[in-house]
């Protein structure tokens, strides 16, 4: 079954402090996004890919691409002021086919893998939207002005992560819809949960992490360096 994905590149990444686009850092000798796209350009299911960056940045992330050979990076498209404005703009550059399957991806979670996408995928097709996400290992706590308000229950609670994976028409129409309201999701599925659609869980891996901090760099670097053994 095959799919499209597009990639969010268009980031400010303060939290990491490098002065630059994180997903342009290197690790171990290749730029994050380059690890990241490569991902999908060896997954035979995926048929393309819509890379989103800012547009000061567009020709860099070009030159990446022609230079690693990413053949399958069919189209570019500029990114907006919030990530929800980055995936829309991705999302109009794709095949307007309303059944096609089309996951969004950061492009800072380079550990992602084929068996997790396939995962994805799959149930996308079955359910018309599916997030990867991971039992939450923490004690979580809500609070406010720093007094517990109450203990959650941890087992009921997931951590999500990207891939998330939907029919075309469904994330379309959730962008759309949240748009002329002036609605703002933490992420895209929140987008379909809002119209009351239903959104499949996807058990992922604690591996596909999200290089955000300086830390999250050590641990790729671990990563790295165990799978080179």
């Amino acid at each position: 079954m095959d799919y499209q994905v597009v990639v969010l590149a268009a980031g400010q990444g303060r939290r990491m402090g490098a002065g630059t686009n994180k997903v342009l850092l290197d690790l171990a000798g290749t730029p994050v996004i380059v690890r990241t796209l490569r991902v999908f350009e060896t997954d035979p299911m995926c048929s393309g890919i819509v890379l989103v960056t800012r547009a000061d940045e567009a020709d860099q992330f070009r030159t990446l691409v022609q230079h690693y050979h990413l053949a399958k990076v069919r189209a570019f498209a500029e990114g907006g002021k919030e990530r929800q404005e980055s995936v829309y703009s991705g999302l109009e550059r794709l095949p307007q086919d309303p059944e096609m399957i089309v996951l969004i991806h950061d492009g800072a979670r380079p550990f992602i893998t084929h068996a997790c996408i396939a995962k994805a995928v799959e149930s996308a097709q079955e359910y018309g939207a599916a997030l990867l996400a991971v039992p939450v290992k923490d004690t979580i706590k809500q609070a406010a002005q720093l007094k517990v308000e109450k203990t959650l229950e941890r087992k009921s609670l997931w951590a999500a992560q990207t891939p998330q994976a939907f029919r075309l028409s469904v994330i379309r129409e959730a962008h759309q819809q949240s748009a002329a309201v002036h609605f703002m999701g933490t992420d895209d599925a929140s987008l379909v949960e809002r119209l009351g659609m239903p959104v499949a869980v996807v058990e992922g891996s604690y591996r596909n992490i999200k290089l955000t901090t300086p830390e999250d760099l050590l641990i790729a670097q671990l990563f790295m360096e165990r799978e080179e053994k």
